[in-house]
C-alpha cells in the first residue's frame, strides 16, 4: 500500500464509504506477510514510495512467483532484479503478465503505470557496449520509480569526442549514472562538466587487473571531481535507487501533487 491508497483509504472513511472496521482490516496487512520462506514488506512503498524489489538471483522460479503474487495481491507493480532467461521463461509460463528485460536480466508486472515524476529525465551513460546489460538494470528500475530515463551508451573516454557530443544533453539531466569498467575513468570526466548529481557504476568489464570490478570501484571512490557518488560493482538497480533517493518529491509522501 502507497502514500496515494492509504490517502484514497481514508478519504472512503471520512465520506462513509468504507466502515472503521474494514479500514482497520486493510491496514493491518501492511506491516509484512509472512509466506513461510520470506517475509514480504508490505509497509516498505509507504516509507519509501517504492514497494519491496525481487532480488532474483538464488531464488527459484516458485519463491519468485508467490512472493511475485503476494505484492500483486496488495496492488503493487513488481521488479525483480537478476533473473537468467530460463528462469524467467519459467516464471512467465505461470504469469504471463510478466515482461523480461533480457539485456537487463529484470521481470516487470505492471498493474498501473507508475506515477510519472515532476523531476528528470536521467541520463544513463556507458562507456562502452559491454557495459549496457547493467545500464539497463537501471533503466527498469527507473521507469519502475516512475523516473524518465535518457540513454547515452559507448561515449567513454577513449574516444572522448563522442562524450563531449553529449554534453548539452548530460546538463539537460537532473542526473546522471555513469557506467564504466577497465580504468573507470569516465564518472570524474563526467563530474567535471556538469553540475548536477552524478551516480558512479563500476562494472566487472575488462581485462586481469581490471579485477572483476575493483580497479573501477577504486579509481572512482577516489575521483578528483568532488561529490560523485559510487554504488556497487554492477549494480544498476542501486544506482537507480539513488536517483530515486535524490530526485524525490516530499510531496509524494503525502499523496500531493500530480497522480
Amino acid at each position: 500500500m502507497d502514500p496515494r491508497q492509504v490517502r484514497e483509504l481514508l478519504e472512503r472513511v471520512r465520506a462513509s464509504d468504507m466502515s472503521v472496521d474494514d479500514a482497520v482490516a486493510s491496514l493491518a496487512q501492511l506491516p509484512f506477510r509472512d509466506l513461510g520462506f520470506a517475509n514480504v514488506d508490505h509497509h516498505r512503498a509507504l516509507r519509501q514510495g517504492m514497494p519491496e524489489v525481487i532480488f532474483g538471483e538464488r531464488k527459484t522460479a516458485e519463491q519468485i512467483a508467490l512472493i511475485s503474487a503476494e505484492i500483486v495481491r496488495m496492488g503493487h507493480n513488481v521488479l525483480v532484479t537478476r533473473v537468467d532467461e530460463a528462469k524467467a521463461a519459467e516464471v512467465v509460463l505461470g504469469e504471463p503478465r510478466f515482461r523480461y528485460a533480457k539485456m537487463a536480466r529484470c521481470l516487470s508486472l505492471e498493474i498501473a503505470p507508475a506515477p510519472r515524476r515532476a523531476r528528470g529525465p536521467v541520463a544513463v551513460v556507458t562507456a562502452g557496449t559491454s557495459d549496457m546489460s547493467v545500464a539497463e538494470e537501471a533503466v527498469e528500475t527507473l521507469v519502475a520509480v516512475g523516473l524518465e530515463p535518457a540513454r547515452y551508451y559507448d561515449i567513454g573516454v577513449a574516444g572522448i569526442h563522442r562524450l563531449l557530443h553529449r554534453l548539452d544533453d548530460l546538463r539537460r539531466a537532473e542526473a546522471v549514472i555513469v557506467c564504466a569498467g577497465m580504468e573507470g575513468a569516465l564518472p570524474s570526466v563526467v563530474g567535471g562538466i556538469v553540475a548536477v548529481p552524478v551516480i558512479a557504476v563500476p562494472t566487472s568489464v575488462g581485462y586481469g587487473t581490471a579485477l572483476g570490478g575493483f580497479t573501477a570501484l577504486f579509481a572512482m571512490l577516489t575521483s578528483c571531481a568532488s561529490g560523485v557518488v559510487v554504488v556497487n560493482i554492477d549494480s544498476g538497480f542501486g544506482a537507480a535507487m539513488a536517483a530515486h533517493r535524490i530526485l524525490n518529491d516530499p510531496r509524494a509522501k503525502a499523496g500531493e501533487g500530480s497522480p
